[in-house]
């Protein structure tokens, strides 16, 4: 697709005539390292139910009036209402989500094998959608810090799990497997700080971490509630500071934190696809998470949020979709975001039925007290 010139005034909408989605290319949002916030983004005491409530930036803007005319235009599997939402009682403070069209609705799971599976053409991927799913292109304008700028597709999620459910996918024409590599996640790392919105999210889910289709991608999404990650306290796991273990329930994990951009944002990008490579070629799946957050140490669910946490989990492999669990454990259950099934389970659920879920997900205690050891080593080789 080609690239339209960029300004403030640039439309994300598609033109009346269908007919002429395809032919007009995909705008770029061209934006500077100027437009990335790190401070001043905070939860109000009332936070607004839906993304085009908040205070926008030019990001969530252009995002949220396209993907919402997408849903007008009936682009989606199913039309997203605000959804049923609350706050399971107990000390993780999981948000639940009735999301029931989701269950139902969503794309099959390609038949995936290995967390390390090429990427096979004739199988669904995103060189096979329709025009008017891409919103726009995400184009960096170069800068001393990053590397060179790589375009990234920004495309509706056609079974979102919540309002502006998009896919991060690098040219899809490189058929690109499932597997993280740094354009991408310098995208998603962006896009999280380009947002003005507290609770714009970024993940990834591996082969055999409930991705379901082999075509290199990450979500994003907004949700309009605290999670727990974001100031769940964390120790070190290496004397450099680098990789610390998130010490919280549902499931501990390996945080890595940036205050923003520049030449620490290219590092903890680095040492997150370190990361993720060394999972990878072990066959180990794994979730990531990308929100803003409070900085590694002793924070609280109230911490500010003053840079962005990544959050890593190895875990057991799952190909496919469990049938009859209220939940499937991926990159937000795992944050501790639960979209739910069926209205029966959504009134059911309780806290310890669903750490017990998740938790059935994570790696036995031997393999993963292998896997800190040889992160920690992976840290351990960074240049000084």
């Amino acid at each position: 697709m080609s690239i339209l010139c960029d300004s403030h005034r640039t439309s994300y909408l598609l033109p009346p005539d269908h007919e002429d989605w395809g032919e007009q290319g995909a705008p770029a949002f061209v934006y500077g390292q100027e437009e990335l916030v790190v401070g001043g983004v905070q939860w109000p005491s009332s936070p607004p139910s839906t993304p085009d409530s908040w205070p926008a930036s030019r990001f969530d803007s252009a995002l949220c009036s396209a993907w919402r005319q997408r849903m007008e235009l009936g682009l989606f599997r199913y039309c997203l209402g605000e959804l049923q939402t609350q706050v399971l009682p107990g000390a993780v403070g999981f948000v639940a989500q009735l999301n029931v069209e989701r269950g139902v609705q969503r794309r099959c799971p390609q038949n995936i094998k290995s967390v390390r599976q090429a990427f096979d053409p004739e199988q669904f991927n995103f060189n096979k959608i329709r025009p008017g799913e891409v919103l726009f292109r995400l184009h960096q304008e170069p800068d001393t810090h990053s590397a060179l700028p790589q375009d990234i597709l920004v495309v509706i999620n056609v079974s979102p799990l919540e309002w502006g459910h998009v896919l991060l996918v690098p040219e899809p024409a490189q058929q690109l497997p499932q597997r993280l590599l740094p354009g991408v996640l310098r995208a998603g790392l962006e896009a999280v700080l380009l947002s003005s919105h507290p609770g714009f999210r970024v993940g990834f889910n591996s082969l055999g971490g409930l991705a379901s289709v082999n075509h290199l991608h990450l979500h994003g999404y907004y949700l309009a509630h605290r999670l727990p990650v974001e100031g769940a306290p964390s120790q070190p796991l290496d004397p450099g500071g680098h990789l610390h273990l998130l010490q919280t329930l549902p499931a501990p994990g390996f945080l890595f934190y940036t205050s923003g951009p520049g030449p620490d944002l290219e590092a903890v990008i680095s040492r997150v696809c370190r990361a993720t490579d060394y999972l990878t070629d072990q066959e180990i799946a794994h979730n990531l998470f990308v929100t803003r957050g409070a900085p590694p140490g002793k924070a609280s669910p109230c911490s500010a949020l003053t840079g962005v946490r990544v959050i890593l989990w190895a875990r057991k492999s799952s190909f496919g979709i469990k049938e009859g669990e209220a939940f499937n454990v991926a990159l937000c259950e795992l944050a501790g975001h639960l979209p739910v099934k069926t209205a029966q389970d959504f009134s059911s659920l309780t806290e310890a039925a669903a750490v017990a879920l998740i938790q059935d997900c994570l790696l036995p205690p031997g393999q993963a007290t292998a896997v800190r050891a040889a992160l920690v080593a992976l840290m351990a080789q960074e240049e000084p």
